[in-house]
């Protein structure tokens, strides 16, 4: 890992503010990065003051100006060539985000390739930022729509995903014409540190302005200057519902744009003409995939009465076959949980659900002795429940699974929409008409509906987010570049005449 460390200039004690090239001098308090694969300290990180954070936003509201100014397709130059450096530095990045957030290797490299897919997909869309062209009611003038860059956009990202969410939103609003300051989590600040010494010699390299990939690390203060401040037209916030509602009321009381991806309560249905074998694997990883703590984990199962009883047997026993330890091991399936807090929520979580009646068919716990020295590796865990719980309507980030009987699909979809959030949902059936109904207006009121996948594990083309407590943004692929730009409809008149629209009359 120390060769990983210097590969990405990251030293004992860094810097938490950055404008490119250029490093602050990280006036606040100092954080340790420590793996919950081990429990050892990684390096430390001096977070940025107020100071520094206001020298920031200065610099980037400067290279903004020269930014957005570039011809797009140029811009998507420069992040096609990002894409590029990521795939040189695939394999060390993949193994620090394995290492630092603690979620399998492939998960690891898997993340950076999301990385590399965006910026793929962000150098087209650099020669599709296109408007519209309307008739006019009024002879001789056309009319048409065109995007504008924004500005600076805030992107606040969470630690489960501490490097591939930052690039949804940096490499769209960089081809759109933006400039970024990232505020990563401060629970994973050495992989931010990592990605911004990648851009900033990818940047160098083509004359981009300073300031235009910015980075401060903080805590949640950060988060809040982010929100609050009136120079920052967009900000896009991932995390928890808590998190968001804080950033959006901030952000809507400046009458700011923000960018929501919040919680999950993820449901999937099993009917009675689900493929069995098939339905099982989407249902394992996505339960226990980054031990749980995916916005689009599994938390729940809606089984149908006839084949509930086959079915749980079939998940007991897959789980007693899952192998759980260190994540840069590839033969594990389940890694650490992120710390020690969120193995006392995992805990928590685990005696409310029995305290409300839940019955668990496969225990948890905090597994114990060699190779779990960090105290972070937690047992996953089954439970059959009823949806109105508490505890089944909350947000569980760990690896609990819960477990429904249902008995009508009207019923099951009922039970799938009645929680708080709204970001994935699927149904396993080999039955048209119930793929049908799940994917209509009367089906799921999720952001994202799958027919035989599981609910996690988006790919980049579509658009990422959900609906209700989930926050209603959306990130990454479709048409999901207007969020970082704002419309303006132009009317040209060609003639020598100046008539009203409506047919409104004003003669001197």
């Amino acid at each position: 890992m120390q060769n990983i460390l210097k590969q990405f200039n990251i030293n004992a004690v860094n810097s938490g503010a950055s404008t490119g090239t250029q490093w602050l001098s990280g006036g606040g308090n100092q954080i340790v990065s420590s793996s919950p694969v081990d429990g050892k300290d990684i390096a430390a990180v001096r977070t940025a003051s107020r100071a520094d954070y206001n020298a920031v936003v200065s610099k980037a509201g400067e290279a903004f100006l020269a930014w957005r100014q570039w011809p797009a397709p140029h811009r998507g130059e420069v992040v096609r060539q990002v894409g590029d450096a990521l795939r040189a530095n695939k394999e060390a990045l993949g193994k620090l985000v394995s290492y630092e957030m603690g979620k399998s290797l492939q998960e690891g490299y898997g993340e950076v390739q999301e990385m590399i897919d965006i910026c793929d997909f962000a150098v087209g869309l650099s020669r599709q930022l296109h408007g519209l062209t309307m008739h006019s009611e009024r002879p001789g003038h056309r009319m048409y729509e065109q995007w504008h860059p924004l500005g600076i956009t805030g992107i606040i990202s969470a630690f489960n995903f501490p490097v591939a969410v930052w690039s949804w939103n940096a490499m769209l609003a960089w081809v759109c014409g933006n400039v970024c300051i990232w505020k990563p989590s401060e629970k994973t600040p050495l992989t931010a540190i990592a990605c911004q010494h990648i851009t900033a010699k990818v940047f160098e390299a083509n004359g981009v302005p300073e300031g235009v990939s910015n980075l401060i690390i903080g805590e949640r203060e950060a988060g809040a200057w982010l929100a609050e401040d009136t120079r920052i037209p967009l900000v896009s916030a991932t995390g928890s519902t808590r998190m968001g509602k804080s950033v959006g009321a901030a952000v809507g009381a400046r009458l700011g744009r923000s960018l929501l991806e919040l919680g999950g309560n993820n449901a999937i249905i099993i009917s009675r003409e689900a493929d069995l074998d098939m339905s099982l694997i989407g249902c394992v990883f996505g339960a226990v995939g980054t031990a749980g703590q995916r916005c689009t984990s599994t938390r729940r199962l809606i089984i149908h009465d006839s084949v509930y009883d086959a079915f749980k047997e079939r998940l007991v026993k897959a789980y007693g076959q899952l192998r759980i330890g260190d994540p840069l091991d590839e033969q594990n399936h389940v890694g650490p949980l992120i710390d020690k807090h969120a193995v006392q929520a995992y805990l928590e979580s685990i005696e409310k659900c029995k305290a409300e009646g839940g019955t668990f068919v496969v225990e948890g716990g905090v597994l114990e002795g060699k190779g779990y020295e960090s105290g972070c590796y937690v047992k996953p865990a089954i439970a059959e429940v009823e949806n109105s719980y508490s505890i089944v309507q909350h947000e569980t980030f760990a690896p609990i699974l819960y477990l429904m009987k249902y008995n009508t699909l009207e019923e099951a979809i009922a039970l799938q929409n009645g929680v708080p959030q709204g970001l994935s949902s699927a149904i396993m059936t080999l039955n048209l008409r119930e793929a049908e109904q799940f994917l209509s207006a009367n089906g799921s009121d999720c952001g994202i509906a799958n027919v035989n996948i599981g609910t996690s594990g988006a790919e980049i083309g579509g658009a990422f987010g959900g609906e209700k407590e989930t926050g209603g943004g959306r990130e990454s692929g479709s048409d999901a570049w207007k969020a970082y730009m704002r419309r303006q409809t132009n009317t040209i008149n060609y003639t020598t005449k100046l008539p009203l629209a409506q047919g409104i009359k004003f003669d001197l």
